[in-house]
């Protein structure tokens, strides 16, 4: 497949992805105990979490095409 094309391909899924992710981490922060402790806890991890569901998709946008 031509690079440009799984770079917007991807491009888009990211977007897609980031913004359902996004969603469902403020609908599940407003289910959480109002706690200052809670909220540093669930936003470090949420902050990060969305690192790993990507990794695969990045690394098949910048994967060179087979010859």
């Amino acid at each position: 497949m031509n690079p440009r094309i799984k770079k917007i391909i991807g491009s888009l899924a990211l977007l897609a992805f980031m913004a359902a992710y996004v969603a469902g981490a403020i609908v599940l922060a407003d289910k959480l105990p109002k706690h200052p402790a809670v909220d540093l806890i669930y936003f470090v991890v949420a902050g990060v979490a969305w690192v790993l569901p990507v990794i695969p998709l990045m690394i098949w946008m910048n994967r060179e095409p087979k010859a």
